[in-house]
Parts: structure tokens; sequence; C-alpha cells
């Protein structure tokens, strides 16, 4: 008699664990692989309260990635990004907002591949329609991209830090090529004394 309402109890917390656990995986049936390096264009969520599962796929150990999305400014929406170790985890939530970008930035340390890496998108509508008698929009349009990081700065962003070397370089070295009378100080010297001669 003593162990029926333990066992009532077990059973009441297995319905709800069941219940919670059942409603994540229903609602994130549409779980979406995102490659590190390659971005998914024109992703689309519901704009009221619209979620969607990313699996991570190309990671490397003690590596620094970021995920990050980018929407248009004219639908007014924040966006949440959310790590998971697996598809019921509660998740990390290390994120860095600029302006339409939502960054979540992490370091990868899973040695042995216990189980895949996830990002959980969500959104929610932020702001109200500044046209009167237009309805709001129903759905979001985004980009997401998940990059490898070096110093902070991802792959993809070398190039411009090469260009502005290169731009800084050009500008200390060109100068001593040019004539004498287009350099500034030479222009100076030259109507000082043409000055002086009249």
């Amino acid at each position: 008699m003593m162990h029926q309402p333990l066992v009532i109890h077990v059973l009441i917390l297995l319905y709800f664990y069941a219940l919670t656990t059942g409603s994540l995986a229903t609602s994130h049936q549409d779980r979406k692989v995102l490659k590190v390096g390659e971005e998914l264009w024109k992703e689309t969520l519901p704009l009221q309260m619209g979620s969607a599962l990313y699996e991570l796929r190309g990671l490397e150990p003690f590596k620094w990635y970021e995920v990050k999305i980018s929407y248009p400014a004219s639908i007014p929406a924040s966006f949440s990004l959310q790590l998971r170790r697996d598809a019921s985890d509660l998740g990390l939530q290390m994120r860095r907002r600029l302006l339409n970008t939502e960054k979540l930035i992490f370091q990868y340390d899973n040695l042995i591949n216990e189980g895949s890496i996830y990002v959980l998108v969500t959104v929610m509508p932020e702001g109200v329609v500044a046209i009167p008698n237009v309805k709001e929009r129903e759905f979001i349009i985004f980009n997401i991209v998940c990059d490898e990081l070096l110093l902070g700065i991802p792959h993809k962003a070398w190039w411009v830090g090469a260009l502005v070397l290169l731009c800084i370089a050009l500008a200390a070295i060109v100068p001593r090529y040019l004539p004498p009378f287009l350099l500034q100080s030479n222009v100076a010297a030259t109507q000082l004394q043409a000055s002086k001669r009249s």
C-alpha cells in the first residue's frame, strides 16, 4: 500500500517528462544541417515564436566558431541563439547583438564525439508596423552561417585585413618614388621661393 502513491507520483513525473520532451521533438522535426563555412540563404521562420534546430557539422576540437544570423532590418524582430549539446538540452547562450545581426561565439571542446551540437534559433516580433492599415508579416527571412574563427576573426574576413595591410604598405612606399614636385612639402617650398622672388 505504501508503494502505490510513490508509483503514481513516478508515473505522473514520467508523463510530464514525456510531454515536455515530446513537444520539444515535435516542434523541431525539421532539423536542418549547418556545415562550417557554408551559409544557408533565405531560411524562413514564423514571426510569432518561430524556432528551428540546426545541427552543426564539420566542427574540430579546440577551435572557436561563430554562428551568425543576418536578417532584413525592415522587419523588426528579435532573434535568440542557443547552443545545445543534444536536441533536448537546455543550452548555453553566449551571444552578441549588432544591429540586424545576431551572433553566438563558442569553443568546440568535444574530443570523443559524444554527440551532435545544435543551435536553436528562435524569433519574436519586436516593435510594431509603422505603416497604418498594413498587416504584420507572418514569416521572416534570414541567412545563417557557422564560421571558424582565427584570432577572433572569421576566415572569410581575413582577405579584408590583408587588403588593408597592402594599402598601408603602398601608402608608405609610393611617395618615395613620386616626382618631387608632386609632394606637398616640396610644393609649399616652391611657392615660398616664388613669393620671395616677386
